[in-house]
């Protein structure tokens, strides 16, 4: 049986979806998205996913007839109608269908779409192993903070990292890393701080980015919020990502350069064991 998808208002088999050829999500990227895992049936940190949608509808001047809680009920519906026990729900709102112009249309009528994805988030060969990433010029627009649905430059930086025999990219620029393709980056110095670039328009402000430092404050692991060189991840403790899909991932090896000694790290696995017991405390 084929998925119930959400469009504009409906639930329809996906086979049976249908979106403008002239909505502005397709013609322009104008649009914003959210991810939210689904573990036990259960959507996990979504009000602060649905929060950070606000937030970037708000940055790009869109404001869509439906609220928060409306967007989690059909959440919810999808999730049941699908039976999905684990994996995402995909959301994507735009700025819907209008005549192709780069001005914005008068009074848009917002396109709001979702789907569900089923994924095994839980037990993941990935986490156990660790993974490897290759840097790439990071060569995205000044606005990474807003959750854009123009993924053109990560998608290539994922894919060239791929062809290289790498699992995923790190962005690099002006010698400092960013994120990955659709991740934050983290490493653990030699004295066992954690340390991530700090919040601005650089980069998304990853929900589960959030959630695995509060964990580690509270574990009494020091953090600091700053950038770090590519050079300085190179001769890390560890290294790891963190993703809604992926929790966190440990990086073992950076460019050809293995991080210490190749193998997933104690903090990275720890973290990870926090997350997924928080996770799925309530049950």
């Amino acid at each position: 049986m084929s998925r119930i998808v959400y469009v504009n208002g409906e639930y329809v088999d996906e086979v049976d979806a249908k979106i403008s050829i002239f909505d502005r999500g397709f013609l322009f990227a104008d649009g914003v998205y959210e991810v939210s895992t689904v573990i036990n049936g259960r959507l996990i940190d979504n009000d602060i996913h649905l929060n950070r949608l606000q937030r970037s509808l708000s940055e790009i001047q869109l404001v869509i007839p439906n609220s928060l809680s409306q967007i989690e009920v059909i959440q919810q519906q999808l999730i049941d109608r699908n039976q999905l026990v684990e994996g995402i729900v995909y959301l994507q709102v735009t700025r819907g269908a209008a005549d192709r112009d780069f001005k914005f249309p008068d009074n848009p009528v917002p396109s709001l779409v979702m789907f569900t994805q089923q994924k095994n988030v839980l037990s993941n060969p990935v986490a156990d192993k660790g993974i490897h990433v290759m840097s790439v010029d990071d060569i995205r627009w000044a606005r990474r903070d807003i959750k854009t649905v123009g993924l053109l430059a990560p998608s290539m930086a994922k894919q060239k990292a791929l062809d290289e025999g790498a699992d995923d990219a790190w962005m690099v620029e002006d010698g400092f890393v960013t994120e990955g393709s659709s991740s934050n980056a983290f490493i653990v110095t030699q004295e066992g701080t954690i340390v991530t670039l700090n919040l601005g328009n650089a980069i998304l402000a990853g929900i589960t980015r959030s959630v695995v430092l509060s964990l580690a404050t509270d574990k009494g692991i020091e953090v600091e919020e700053r950038p770090f060189s590519i050079t300085e991840a190179y001769n890390a403790a560890e290294a790891f990502s963190t993703s809604a899909s992926s929790f966190v991932y440990p990086v073992v090896k950076i460019d050809g350069t293995w991080i210490a000694d190749g193998k997933p790290g104690a903090v990275a696995l720890e973290l990870r064991r926090l997350y997924i017991e928080a996770a799925t405390a309530e049950d």
